[in-house]
């Protein structure tokens, strides 16, 4: 499983490079504290229900509270055949502002 720091993400997202597509699987009320911009909320349990909504054409950078989460949700999509990266320190890392 392919893994990146929240800082590297942070730095993707700032100079908003195109293949920025942020998956934060979290809970509702997590994420109601706020989430990185831009980022595409679906609970970690609904993902297998929701793989529609991906494009496997595209890269995701999966997000969680510390980056357990995001990796189970990183490991299932690449049995899917998804391009997946697990964020390492989750949301936790994250010091940036959020929407």
């Amino acid at each position: 499983m392919k893994q990146i720091t929240m800082k590297e993400l942070a730095e993707k997202v700032k100079n908003k490079e195109d293949d920025v597509n942020v998956i934060d699987v979290r809970e509702d009320e997590e994420v109601e504290q706020g989430k990185i911009p831009g980022a595409k909320h679906i609970p970690l349990g609904e993902v297998p229900e929701r793989l529609g909504e991906l494009d496997k054409d595209e890269h995701y950078y999966m997000v969680c509270r510390s980056g357990g989460r995001s990796g189970k949700a990183s490991e299932f999509l690449e049995t899917q055949g998804y391009h997946v990266t697990n964020v390492d320190g989750g949301m936790l890392a994250w010091d940036d502002d959020v929407e």
